[in-house]
């Protein structure tokens, strides 16, 4: 009983952000996929796939990634939830170090036209997902920074980060 009371309140919270015209099954946008295509390229060895999910319970299967400075990540997110994509979509978002994650957190609130990564912010991103509903997989690939350290990532859909969808990539 205690998952249906946040889960209600990530529904209403993406309800009063959604646009008139959007609908559950408004397709995610490949708005990684540029990147991951140059980061691919760019990288001198093939990329190692991790795989992650993410439910209802707006928590990530893996909490915690190793990875070697520089090595290339292929990150598979797939949403194993049932809730409307409007209601509860799903997306992976590395930060780069020193970034304040509730105050990005917060400005991605209102950004559901760029997949909740706030445009003033995006500076501050590593490598993104677009989002993904119910049975979606989303992906990107991305060089791991050179330097050995602790980054974050997150879900920024509304709500999820309050409720723990968050981790953290390990670099050394």
């Amino acid at each position: 009983m205690k998952l249906l009371t946040p889960a209600c309140l990530t529904i209403a919270l993406a309800l009063v952000t959604v646009p008139v015209h959007a609908t559950a099954q408004t397709p995610a946008k490949p708005a990684a996929k540029p990147a991951a295509k140059a980061a691919t390229k760019s990288g001198s060895s093939a990329a190692r796939t991790i795989e992650i999910t993410g439910g209802d319970t707006m928590k990530f299967d893996k909490t915690t990634i190793a990875a070697r400075p520089g090595e290339t990540l292929h990150v598979v997110l797939k949403n194993t939830g049932t809730m409307p994509k409007a209601a509860a979509a799903h997306n992976f978002v590395v930060l780069k170090p020193g970034t304040d994650q509730v105050a990005f957190n917060n400005a991605a609130f209102n950004a559901r036209e760029t997949d909740f990564i706030p445009p003033a912010m995006k500076d501050a991103v590593i490598t993104s997902t677009g989002l993904a509903g119910p049975g979606e997989t989303v992906e990107t690939t991305f060089k791991v920074p050179a330097k050995p350290g602790r980054y974050a990532f997150l879900c920024t859909f509304p709500g999820h980060f309050a409720l723990g969808m968050r981790g953290t990539l390990v670099v050394k």
